[in-house]
């Protein structure tokens, strides 16, 4: 059990980590060479230059400007000075929205932070439980810190009062906040919809399990379908290839170009020595042989069976996915399109709006869309699973957490364990590092899974990768934890005592966890976040790149990396923190300032970022705030519950039926602000859409929208490419005779045009 001093250790040691990392920051952001790490969005933006090298050489990578340096915290007022409109402008209404998830905290946390030290802390403090308790249960483990929780008041006081008072007025506060913030947020978003420039995705849907048919090909099927149900409205349509194997073979080229490069640069500067490598597996191993000779002719091979392939996409009927990206002439057309069902049978041309092109995956488009249900039942089953593994690793961090009990039960460790300097760092600093370490390669992971689970877009990647991640810290990192470390923390009096008197030894050991991800905190939320200002890793890859593989100004942009808000990551963590935070208010207040210090030091650290360095790969126009919006309410009903379940191992039983109240009414909440706000978020008003259409129709009279649509969905293999796709073209007819190739039903011959009603449609022909 962490006490004062161990806490004391690690806060020493992530805040001068934190501080360091920051001072590291502020002076390598000065230096010439490092300007496209620390402001890429602004090479991006074409606005900033590479700063000038005139003079010294050494002027070229090192500052020599003393003055600067005075100034190295200036970054602090500059991230904080640009108004919320303009970031909008700037970085994207996704990162200005993401932002205020760290305001949020702040106006969560703080006023609930002043009323809990000001009301429950003495209370908490004042009690005498621990002494009773240390009487009865000699085995009971517990620290300073522990005397602030809820622990320490007796069972049946009339103190308890207090928490069921506070757990109301924190509930209301929390509501009223998350009110005022979703309201102001869908005000923003459409806002935003409504100023935004045009893009091909208001225009265009996706449809997806087009039927197949004897007569015609996909492409000709889609265009004779949406002619006859959408006459007035459809414009254009790219139907999709399956491009996986020519994508994986560009890919592959590529790798072998920056290797022939590298190798290259290395020949130029020794011309005396040809460089070699191994024809084995990264050239680890193998026969040795000229490297620039043997990636020329690998690049060659491969350029050549690229054009085959090319060429089998194109021309190989197989090669076409059941499913397009159509187009239409106005934002009114491809709402209706999108948010209505198109057929009797729901499982049949079913349309929903298209994802921005650049969010597109285009990997996922070639599933059958009646695998995608299978899909997902394994990958729920697999993140099952692994929710069960990861308890493991979360034992072994409670095992480092609760040293002393582990003593008690081995107790030859107690001569390692007894000396103060390694007892405190391996409780207050290396449970929270070990768990962040077990929890680096996570993500990664669940994103994989949300691949196989087959979503097309980025955005929905990133959404569920993000929700899964949401579940697990919920499951494994909190309630693991607690568990877990209950058993050990009290390990003699699990063994000993009766089954009816385990509930109560849990939930006494709750509040007693606060130690622990209060040190979590401080490694995760402290440390953590310096580190992502500083950018260690990318500055490391930027210069190697810039060593090895950089020839020209282009070469010189592309090795930059400005990465991105990273939201299957830091949404679920900011949600942990958000349920530590109303968890523990009215358990263990004494948490409650190590999170108010996080979200302001993050909300000033992301800022930096979104202005300077993070560059989106697309644009959803906030629409993760109703899943925002949502785990929070659910961290809310846990605390609720949490303390629900806390008084009930009190004897304050009668104070079930008041507590009961909140969930309730916090269910109520959430339904009612779903009801409120969500359709804003999921569909497209069609009177906004209108709206849009008839400003860009009187202002843009001209405007050759099909020009602008026609390869807008284009998959990005055949961009530029030598072979152009060949797609079924429209004309621009008021009234257009729809051709089909089916023979007709009363008994003409196959091949001849018919143009009378198709049963398999719901429309005529001629439109």
């Amino acid at each position: 059990m962490a006490n004062v001093s161990d806490i004391t250790v690690s806060a020493a040691i992530n805040s001068l980590s934190a501080l360091l990392f920051l001072l590291a920051f502020a002076i390598f952001r000065l230096q010439p060479m490092n300007d496209r790490v620390y402001f890429p969005k602004w090479y991006l933006k074409g606005i900033r230059e590479a700063p000038s090298t005139s003079g010294p050489l050494v002027k070229k990578f090192v500052n020599l400007d003393f003055r600067m340096y005075l100034r190295f915290l200036n970054w602090v007022p500059a991230a904080l000075k640009m108004p919320e409109p303009e970031l909008i402008d700037h970085a994207g209404l996704d990162s200005a929205v993401y932002i205020r998830i760290y305001l949020l905290g702040l106006k969560i946390f703080v006023p609930i932070a002043i009323l809990a030290f000001g009301v429950l802390l003495p209370v908490n403090y004042t009690g005498k439980n621990f002494k009773i308790m240390s009487v009865s249960m000699k085995d009971l483990a517990f620290g300073e810190i522990d005397k602030f929780s809820i622990s320490n008041v007796e069972p049946a006081s009339k103190r308890l009062a207090a928490h069921i008072v506070m757990a109301y007025v924190f509930t209301f506060w929390t509501c009223y906040v998350l009110y005022k913030e979703y309201k102001h947020v869908t005000d923003m978003r459409l806002h935003f919809l409504a100023s935004q420039v045009r893009r091909p995705d208001q225009f265009t849907v996706l449809v997806r399990n087009v039927p197949a048919d004897p007569d015609e090909s996909v492409s000709e099927h889609v265009e004779h379908f949406f002619r006859v149900n959408h006459p007035d409205q459809y414009l254009v349509h790219k139907v999709v290839y399956n491009a996986n194997k020519l994508a994986k073979m560009v890919d592959q080229k590529k790798d072998l170009k920056n290797r022939l490069i590298y190798y290259s640069n290395k020949f130029e500067r020794r011309p005396d020595k040809r460089p070699t490598t191994k024809a084995g597996f990264w050239g680890l191993w193998g026969k040795k042989l000229d490297a620039i000779h043997y990636y020329t002719e690998e690049i060659e091979k491969l350029s050549k069976e690229e054009i085959v392939e090319r060429e089998r996409v194109i021309n190989d009927p197989k090669a076409v996915v059941p499913a397009a990206f159509v187009s239409f002439r106005s934002r009114w057309g491809a709402a209706i399109c999108a948010q209505t069902q198109q057929t009797k049978n729901p499982t049949r041309w079913i349309t929903m709006w298209a994802p921005e092109p650049r969010d597109v995956y285009w990997n996922n488009l070639s599933i059958p869309f009646l695998e995608l249900n299978v899909r997902k039942l394994i990958m729920g089953v697999a993140f099952f699973g692994l929710i069960f593994c990861y308890l493991f690793p979360i034992a072994f961090v409670q095992t480092l957490a609760n040293i002393e009990s582990i003593e008690k039960v081995l107790p030859f460790l107690k001569p390692l364990i007894n000396r103060g300097s390694v007892k405190s760092f391996i409780q207050g600093f290396l449970p929270g590092i070990v768990l962040k370490i077990f929890l680096l390669i996570l993500p990664m992971i669940l994103m994989e899974m949300a691949k196989i689970e087959g979503h097309i877009a980025v955005s929905i990647l990133e959404a569920k990768s993000a929700g899964k991640y949401h579940i697990f810290l919920l499951v494994n990192v909190f309630l693991g934890s607690i568990v877990t470390g209950t058993a050990l923390q009290q390990l003699k009096q699990f063994l000993d005592q009766s089954a009816s008197e385990i509930p109560k030894t849990v939930g006494l050991a709750i509040p007693m966890k606060a130690t622990f991800f209060i040190t979590y905190i401080m490694v995760d939320g402290w440390a953590g976040v310096a580190a992502e200002i500083f950018r260690l890793v990318p500055l490391v890859i930027y210069h190697l790149k810039n060593v090895f593989l950089v020839k020209t100004e282009k070469d010189r942009e592309e090795a930059m990396d400005p990465g991105s808000l990273a939201w299957p990551i830091t949404e679920p963590r900011l949600q942990l923190y958000f349920l530590l935070g109303l968890v523990y208010s009215t358990v263990t207040p004494l948490l409650l300032p190590f999170i108010i210090i996080f979200f302001a030091f993050a909300y000033l650290v992301f800022r930096h970022q979104v202005i300077n360095v993070y560059n989106q790969k697309y644009e959803s126009a906030a629409s993760f705030w109703p899943d925002v919006h949502r785990r929070i309410l659910i961290g809310l009903i846990i605390s609720q519950f949490t303390l629900l379940g806390l008084l009930s191992t009190k004897k304050a039983a009668n104070s079930t039926p008041f507590l009961l109240v909140l969930p309730v009414l916090t269910v109520w909440f959430y339904k009612f602000c779903k009801n409120r706000f969500e359709s804003a978020f999921r569909k497209f008003p069609l009177q906004d859409a209108m709206i849009k259409d008839t400003l860009e129709r009187a202002t843009e009279p001209q405007l050759d929208l099909k020009s602008y649509l026609k390869d807008a969905y284009m998959h990005p293999i055949f961009k530029g490419g030598e072979v152009e796709l060949m797609d079924f073209d429209e004309d621009d007819d008021d009234f257009h005779i729809v051709a089909t190739k089916r023979a007709s039903r009363r008994g003409s011959q196959a091949g001849t045009t018919d143009c009378s009603p198709d049963p398999r449609n719901t429309g005529f022909n001629a439109v």
